[in-house]
């Protein structure tokens, strides 16, 4: 099982002051859909961090989110290990499929991959 990435999801309604802040550590902004903000490194796109006022479709903003290979496969570990589902396996208009789960500490976790 491949992950592709991982990224931490921050809670917040000041995307702009996030953006400016980000922006001295070497991010810039490469997704933006007026509830959530990707930044990324220019020199290593894979290390991101999202920002996030909302979630679209969902019924809580995830503390993080994973990106894997399958995520189909994934889901079936996931659900057969009897984690709590938050979310479920579906399709997003914006491109991914995805779902969220709770790990053993009470976080959130945002599983998907791209289509």
């Amino acid at each position: 099982m491949a992950v592709r990435r991982v990224v931490p999801n921050i809670q917040s309604e000041t995307m702009q002051e996030n953006r400016d802040f980000y922006g001295l550590l070497g991010f810039e902004e490469v997704m933006n859909h007026g509830w959530i903000m990707t930044l990324a490194s220019p020199s290593a796109p894979a290390a991101q961090v999202s920002v996030m006022a909302d979630d679209k479709t969902a019924p809580v903003i995830p503390d993080m989110s994973v990106e894997v290979e399958d995520v189909d496969a994934v889901y079936t570990l996931v659900r057969d290990s009897g984690a709590e589902i938050v979310h479920p396996l579906q399709d997003e208009e914006w491109g991914v499929r995805r779902f969220f789960v709770r790990d053993p500490n009470g976080r959130v976790v945002n599983v998907l991959s791209h289509r």
